[in-house]
């Protein structure tokens, strides 16, 4: 017997939620919400589609447990903390099997997080993906991209270039082994930084998450700041996984404009940051990689002089993306 949109939404996504706040969730027109008089409210939405952001063979609960990590991300760019999201699903047809991955790599992100699914739609269509994630923040501080100051230091967590590394070993049918399987799953499941990001939240001068390649995002960065930057490409944190499997200059590549890292890219007063850094609870590496300037530009520096990579992170809409 075929699934309709009511089944589906019954079957796959209609659950009881264990948060307190939420009143009335999936079922209804509309969701009703219980939010708190001395916290401020931090919406994301992102969409994800097939053959754009994951493969057409994807893993159904690796496309469930994506869609919801990349959100994820941007409310720990904020240093929020996530409460609620709604599903926007269109599907080519009612996949059972596709639907039951899907909905278990998705809640199981969810449920790390403590976030209740509260509404959304399901049409036919192409298979695209939309979730929009809110959560809160405390209302004296959370985080920008527009508080960077010159003379920042400049840090990144994670490894960056592992995901788009990951990427080219699905993709070119790479073979190998432990790195392989390692890098892979780097770019199946981005790791959101919520911990990271509460903890920057009064401390940090300027945030956000490196999704579309860490030299693109800190041009962005630098932009809403109004100042410019030196990455030192030589304090880049390296990859075991990429130095097995890439050659250097490739994975150089990677870790400056591969993007889908989900990775914190954040600055901290050069004054303060041995005694922050001191005091995180780091459940991943950070890096200081370079250092904020006064002038608006963004450079390179490789053994000290200028250096260009080929191609810089990723636009939708740029010519040959």
């Amino acid at each position: 017997m075929s699934l309709g949109e009511f089944d589906i939404i019954a079957r796959y996504f209609a659950r009881q939620s264990g948060r307190g706040d939420v009143l009335l969730g999936v079922g209804d027109d509309a969701a009703v919400l219980d939010t708190h008089a001395d916290r401020k409210l931090v919406v994301a939405m992102d969409t994800v589609v097939e053959g754009v952001h994951f493969l057409a063979d994807s893993d159904a609960a690796d496309v469930g447990y994506r869609a919801l990590a990349v959100n994820l991300s941007d409310l720990a760019a904020m240093g929020a903390e996530p409460a609620w999201m709604t599903l926007s699903l269109s599907l080519p047809r009612a996949n059972e099997q596709w639907l039951n991955g899907f909905a278990h790599g998705l809640f199981e992100l969810a449920d790390e997080f403590n976030v209740a699914l509260i509404g959304g739609d399901t049409v036919r269509g192409p298979l695209v993906i939309t979730v929009q994630v809110a959560g809160w923040v405390e209302s004296d501080a959370w985080l920008t991209r527009a508080g960077a100051k010159p003379g920042d230091l400049l840090f990144v967590s994670g490894i960056p270039g592992e995901a788009a590394a990951g990427l080219a070993v699905i993709q070119r049918h790479i073979l190998g082994g432990e790195s392989g399987a390692f890098l892979s799953h780097r770019f199946l499941r981005p790791r959101p930084r919520i911990e990271l990001g509460r903890q920057l939240r009064t401390v940090a001068t300027a945030a956000m998450d490196v999704s579309d390649g860490l030299l693109t995002d800190l041009k962005k960065l630098c932009a809403a700041s109004g100042v410019g930057a030196q990455l030192n490409v030589d304090l880049l944190p390296e990859s075991a996984a990429m130095r097995e499997l890439f050659e250097a200059d490739d994975g150089l590549q990677y870790a400056l404009a591969g993007g889908d890292d989900y990775e914190l890219l954040f600055t901290l007063p050069a004054e303060r940051a041995n005694a922050v850094l001191n005091t995180l609870q780091l459940q991943q590496r950070v890096t200081q990689i370079g250092v904020i300037t006064l002038d608006t530009d963004v450079v390179c520096l490789r053994d000290g002089q200028p250096f260009r990579i080929k191609r810089a992170g990723y636009d939708h809409f740029a010519a040959g993306q």
